[in-house]
Order: structure tokens, then sequence, then C-alpha cells
């Protein structure tokens, strides 16, 4: 990930402690004292109804994207007949989800890297453009490791882990690697940093970068070199490419391999590779790059797959290589609501160079699955279409998200139901307001809450929102109106300008006993939007259609990750 701009484009402090593999740690809990305001939500439903994965696959078959969803940046590591593989989360706790697989195509989160206070900060960090940008995994003897950047809270740090589902270790900061998208290279007992940083010197053009590498400290990891450039610029710095990013480097059969993007994160993304001799150099590029690229193809083609790069290698136990990079699908050319998502194709030696996918070929939705066991059907699968629903009686599973880092323990699962307190923290300011959401993973989805909440005044409010940043979000809940009548109300905030809550596109009486349950809707369908709400959970009523849903896209909101729904509750009465 870099800085470059991505369609326009700050941070969290952890509080949950380890758990148990599969499941989020509710930290110690604080019981509800007199006189909180509270939302209670008895189960959250979310559907998938993505047209290209409507089609059955054949047995042999395995579904693109492996990871649907704001799953960005994928690195991916094997151990035995085990892979492991981490993607980014920027300003979203927990951070750096951990999966595992044994066929690289169906994936359960085990764990996230980031899950307890201290090991970062991202407070007041925005949401989408800071934090927690690409990490990468490695495994060597007998340990895990995760090298990453966190942006605007503290720069490049290394974690390690004997399990990979946790805990991590706290980081160890590395001051002098400066820049971003760390990685690391084990090479006959020695270890190696690549990155991306400023090419040294001015700069020729808007975008120039540079791959670096330097030895380090096994233990300390610290630098134990000089730092040397290995690509300036890209493939070839007359055609001036930007942000070359996201370096990995593999040796295979005595030579050098370094796979590295170019172009930013956008339409022109691309993967390249280069070879060496000798680890320090020098790289020449291969002939035939981009080996993975979609920029060239026609803007208008049907189900388009866009952006793809930041790519990693690996084989599995047979001695085949895949690779695994992020890509986007959009639903009209441009905008997508899903972010970047995690996709897998096989890798082809040619000439001695690793090929992905000849220029002018299109990402296909489905390929080849790796001949590698077979798994039982996933309770949270992560590919495909499929219908997902949280009943809350225990603690809430490790994919679900919170808006940076909370500082107390303001919400509670289990029991049926999942309770979250009705704070001051407005959503639209970059704190930390009381949101428990989960991934978008379709451009076409349902999303359904049901909630019990009694407003105690103007300014308290509680339901379910769809949000892509701080600036970026539909609201759709129960409150309290200045006439002091309750009613459900949907807010729109569509940019930096507009007030934290954003403008009221619509607001009808509540016509609902209080304490009594509401179920309220969310349904997307690419760049169109609808909310609606029962009372009995049959009929649905319409609070407004036709909203426009491309305020979920990266396109109009800026930054790298994709949009969330869930739920949220408000409690602005009592502020002064």
């Amino acid at each position: 990930m870099s800085f470059r701009l991505f369609w326009a484009v700050i941070p969290a402090v952890l509080l949950l402690g380890c758990s148990e593999p599969g499941e989020q740690a509710d930290v110690s809990r604080q019981e509800h004292g007199p006189g909180q305001l509270e939302a209670v939500f008895e189960w959250f439903e979310y559907q998938g109804k993505d047209t290209v994965f409507a089609t059955p696959l054949d047995e042999n078959q395995y579904r693109n994207p492996i990871l649907t969803g704001f799953y960005p940046d994928p690195s991916v590591v094997r151990v035995g007949e085990d892979f492991y593989l981490v993607n980014s989360t920027f300003g979203f706790y927990p951070g750096i989800p951990v999966f595992h697989s044994r066929n690289l195509v169906d994936w359960e989160q085990i764990g996230n890297v980031i899950d307890r206070a201290g090991m970062l900060d991202l407070d007041r960090s925005h949401l989408s453009k800071d934090g927690v940008y690409a990490p990468t995994i490695e495994y060597h003897d007998g340990l895990f490791y995760v090298a990453n950047t966190c942006v605007r809270c503290g720069g490049n740090y290394m974690v390690t882990a004997d399990n990979p589902a946790g805990p991590w270790s706290d980081p160890v900061w590395l001051p002098e690697v400066g820049g971003i998208d760390p990685s690391l290279f084990f090479d006959d007992g020695r270890v190696f940093v690549l990155n991306t940083n400023d090419p040294g010197g001015q700069a020729l053009y808007d975008g120039h970068k540079a791959i670096w590498i330097r030895e380090v400290d096994p233990v300390t990891f610290q630098p134990i070199s000089e730092r040397r450039m290995l690509v300036n610029g890209g493939v070839n710095i007359a055609d001036r490419p930007i942000w070359v990013e996201g370096p990995h480097l593999y040796k295979v059969g005595g030579a050098y391999y370094l796979s590295a993007a170019e172009g930013g994160t956008g339409m022109d993304h691309r993967q390249v590779v280069f070879r060496s001799a000798q680890i320090w150099g020098p790289y020449e590029p291969w002939e035939n790059n981009p080996v993975l690229t979609q920029r060239d193809l026609p803007a208008d083609r049907v189900a388009p797959v866009t952006s793809t790069g930041h790519a990693d290698l690996v084989t599995d136990p047979e001695g085949n290589w895949w690779v695994v990079f992020l890509a986007t699908r959009t639903y009209d050319e441009i905008h997508f609501n899903t972010g970047r998502e995690t996709f897998l194709l096989p890798v082809n030696w040619q000439a001695g160079w690793p090929a992905i996918l000849d220029q002018g070929m299109e990402v296909p939705y489905t390929g080849i699955r790796p001949e590698l066991p077979r798994l039982p059907a996933l309770e949270s699968p992560a590919a495909g279409n499929f219908i997902l629903r949280e009943a809350f009686d225990a603690l809430l599973p490790n994919n679900w998200l919170f808006i940076r880092i909370p500082k107390t323990q303001w919400w509670h699962s289990g029991d049926g139901q999942l309770t979250i307190e009705a704070r001051n923290e407005r959503i639209g300011d970059t704190a930390q307001p009381s949101v428990v959401a989960r991934r978008v993973q379709h451009m076409n989805m349902v999303a359904t809450t049901s909630m019990r909440f009694t407003p105690a005044g103007v300014g308290d409010e509680a339901g379910l929102i769809a949000l892509q940043s701080d600036e970026y979000y539909f609201a759709l809940g129960a409150g309290v109106n200045e006439e002091g009548e309750t009613v459900l109300r949907l807010r729109h905030r569509h940019g930096a300008d507009m007030p934290a809550r954003g403008e009221i596109l619509n607001e009808i009486p509540l016509d609902a006993e209080p304490g009594t349950a509401i179920q309220l809707r969310i349904e997307v369908r690419g760049g169109d939007a609808e909310f609606s709400w029962s009372s009995d959970g049959k009929r649905f009523d319409s609070v407004y259609s036709g909203a426009d849903a491309r305020t979920l896209s990266t396109m109009n909101a800026g930054g790298f990750v994709g949009a969330v729904v869930g739920m949220y509750a408000e409690g602005l009465s009592k502020v002064p």
C-alpha cells in the first residue's frame, strides 16, 4: 500500500485481549451501570446475492475472489501442508486477520495479529487512509513473522508468534527502515528487509519510488548493513512508473526473483518481476512484464475485475506455484463498495520467469482447484454467495470489526443478544463510536437486524449502519425529534465538508411500543440502496429507496478500505 492518490485519499488503539482461535476476546467485561442507555440487538443476518456467483461450480473448480470484501494486500506463506494468509486493515480493529487453509481455496480466519491494548496507537487516525498498511507473513525455524507499517502511528515494525492464531508479540520497531511495505527474506542464516521508500536524492516525478534492501540482525531486526537500491522507479524509469511497492523476494534454482507492484492501487495497477544472480543485484526486469494487469482491457466489459496487483507467490506441497493478489470488482466500470479483495491464480514458469496471466486476458471468476485436500463447508464462508446469521449466543467471532480501538468495554455479546451502550462518541468524528460491523462482501447484499431501543432524548439513536469511512456512511436508526416524538430516520453523510451526523434523507414516526423489537434492513444493489423496517419481521416498509450507494464506494470516499455494515448506538442527549 502507498500514499499515492487513489481516487482521493487517518488510527486505533487496542483493547481486546487474546482469546481462543476463532473467537474475539471479551476484554475485562464491565457491567453496565445504572442510567446507561443501551441498544439490544437480538440477531444480525447478512446475505450476498451477486450474479457472478450464482452459477454452481464443477467439482474441480474454485471461485474467485477467494476472500470477498475488504481483504486487500494479501501475503501468504506455506508451512508443511498448511497455508497462512494475512491482509491489511488500516484504521479498523482488530488488525491484520490471519487465515488458514489446507488447499488455497477454502480459508478460515483463526485470529488477528493486532488484538490487544498497547500494540499500536491508532487514536484519531483516518479510518481509511492511515493505520495498518500491507503486512507480510513469513515462517522460519519454528517462528511466524509479520512485518508491517503503521502509517502515521509508528512506522515499520515486526511481530512474531509460535502459533499464527496468536498471541503475537509486542511490536519491535524498525526506526531506521523508513517508507512502507516491509517484507522479510531468509537466506543461508541471514535475514533481509525489503521495503518501498523514496529513491534517494531528488524524485524525478510525482510517485517516483524505489525498492530497497538491507540486512538486519536475526534477533533484534535492527539494520546491520547499509541499504541498497534494487529497483529505481520500476521496470522502465523512462516511462515514469509510479509507486513501485509491495516487494517480495524468492530464491528459485539459485536465482533471486523480486516481485513488486507498479502504477498505484487503481486501474493502472500491475505486477512486475525482476531477476538477479546475487541478492544485492543488479536486478533485470522480464521483457514480458507486467505479469499481471487488467489496465488495457475495455472498461465496458461484463463483470470487470480491475486494479490487479500486490501479489505474493507460494508453492503447494506438490511443487505447483500459485499467486494471491488484490483486485476489485466494479458494478459500473469504476465504482465498487466491496473494497480490494483477494484472488488466486496458478503461476506458470516460462523460460525461467514466473508468468501469471497473459496481457489482454481477463481475471477469471472460476479456476481449476489445486489438487489438495477437500474440506467440510465452513461456518463463515469467505467466497461466493452465502447467508450468515449471527445469534449473539457467544463472544463475537473474530471477523467483526470496530472503528479504531475501544478504550472501554461498551458492548457485550452472549445469551442471544448483543448489547451496545449508546455513548457520546459520534459517528463521523475521528473517534471511537459504538459501532460493531462486518465487511460488505457483495455488490448486491441484504443486511437485517432486530433491535430493542428506547431513546431518552434528542441525540439518542441506534440502528443499522453502512459505512465506508467517517465521512461517508448511511445510518438507519430510531431516535427522538425536536418535538420529542420517537422516529425512525435515515441519515446520510457523503463528504468531509458536511456535519458529522450528515443530512436526514427521511424521518417517519416510529409506530412501535417502547422496548419492543423492530427489524431494520439495508439492501444494496450495486449503486442503489433501499432502507426499510418492520414491526413483525415479515412485512417491511420502505423508509427510503433509490439512495445513492456510491457513497460506499472507494471512488467516491477515497482511501483504501471497503464498506462495512453493522449496528450502532449514540447517546448524545446529555451532551452539552
